[in-house]
């Protein structure tokens, strides 16, 4: 089914994202609204060492709790460069690890349905340790490995729910 875009109007924007609201018609002629958050594009980084993965955990302020995730980012507004570059940049800042091997393992949409913003998704190995460049807005990170068997347990339990790092850690599964 097509849809075709009738009219659109910004209803908010900050320096993170935007949301719009499109007056569309549908293929059938009806019309209605759609409502679209508007984010860039960013990297999700797997740190994987000795059967396990770095993770890091953090605050989310939406869900009222700490989560535990792959680390994952956008590059800061005004600055630009290849999905690999943002890896290794979010790599560094939440972790403090450089890469000496960076593995492309696919893209992915975390919310399709309200919004075009993909992740693409790299597998972070031969690590070197060095100190994380933490923005502000990160001051409460703290970064652990977990074996993929405690890892999984986790994801099992219900303690790791971040949507990036399930698709991801499926990638990593089906890779050759």
């Amino acid at each position: 089914m097509s849809i075709r875009t009738v009219a659109s109007r910004l209803v908010y924007e900050n320096p993170w994202l935007s949301l719009r609201e499109d007056r569309i018609e549908r293929a059938d002629g009806s019309r209605g609204i759609y409502s679209v958050v508007d984010a860039p594009d960013f990297a999700v980084v797997l740190p994987f060492e000795d059967d396990g993965f770095h993770l890091v955990e953090q605050y989310r302020y939406p869900m009222g709790r700490r989560s535990w995730e792959f680390p994952a980012g956008g590059f800061p507004a005004g600055v630009t460069g290849t999905p690999e570059q943002l890896a290794a940049a979010e790599l560094v800042e939440e972790t403090g690890f450089r890469a000496g091997r960076l593995e492309r393992l696919g893209l992915l949409h975390p919310a399709n349905s309200m919004t075009g913003q993909g992740g693409e998704v790299f597998l972070a190995t031969e690590l070197s340790a060095g100190p994380a460049r933490r923005e502000v807005t990160e001051q409460d990170m703290r970064q652990q490995w977990f074996g993929r068997t405690e890892f999984e347990r986790m994801v099992r339990a219900g303690e790791i729910t971040d949507g990036p790092t399930l698709a991801a850690y499926l990638l990593f599964r089906m890779r050759p």
